[in-house]
């Protein structure tokens, strides 16, 4: 009898989730887990700070901070606004999360950078003007990248993507710089 081959249980992903997978621009095509790794980022370099008490870390720390904390500032709240209309403008209907991995993704890193930057960090030195500058360049910077993967993909990682106009990508981008320049203040 020829020995029995054992297989490992290999779980079946959905046709679109292999095909996220394996996307042109990969995850980093979500503002979501852009802001997820920056706050990684930063939550590991205060940690860091805190275990050496290293003053060059902390500054690293505060850096990312500036950028980090707004940019989830407004993922929190486009995401929350885009839901309470359509859920599915944000994540189509296959891919739509439990409660709790939804706060966990989605409101979480802003609450927990913004309690870190009121009770923990010192006073940020952008100014709004500065904070604007920024905000704007990293929507810009954000739609460039979007429209690259979507040349390579054929698709938008957001659905809303597929309805906006140009005009109103550009509306969109620019009240999100504008409201994260809002949320430095």
């Amino acid at each position: 009898m020829p020995p029995k081959i054992v297989r490992p249980y290999v779980p079946k992903r959905h046709p679109l989730q292999r095909l996220k997978n394996d996307a042109y621009g990969w995850h980093f095509q979500y503002l979501t887990i852009i802001g997820l790794l920056l706050a990684t980022i930063t939550f590991a370099l205060g940690s860091l700070a805190d275990l050496t008490s290293s003053y060059r870390i902390s500054r690293w720390k505060n850096v990312f901070s500036v950028v980090a904390t707004p940019l989830e500032v407004l993922i929190t709240t486009l995401y929350g606004s885009l839901v309470s209309v359509d859920k599915e403008l944000v994540i189509p209907k296959e891919f739509q999360l439990g409660l709790m991995p939804d706060i966990g993704f989605h409101a979480a890193p802003a609450v927990l950078l913004t309690i870190d930057y009121l009770l923990f960090s010192p006073p940020w030195t952008i100014s709004f003007r500065q904070a604007l500058g920024l905000s704007t360049a990293l929507a810009f910077a954000y739609w460039f990248w979007v429209e690259q993967c979507y040349s390579h993909n054929g698709w938008y990682p957001y659905p809303i993507f597929e309805y906006l106009t140009t005009p109103w990508r550009i509306v969109l981008f620019c009240f999100s710089g504008a409201l994260m320049a809002g949320s430095t203040e």
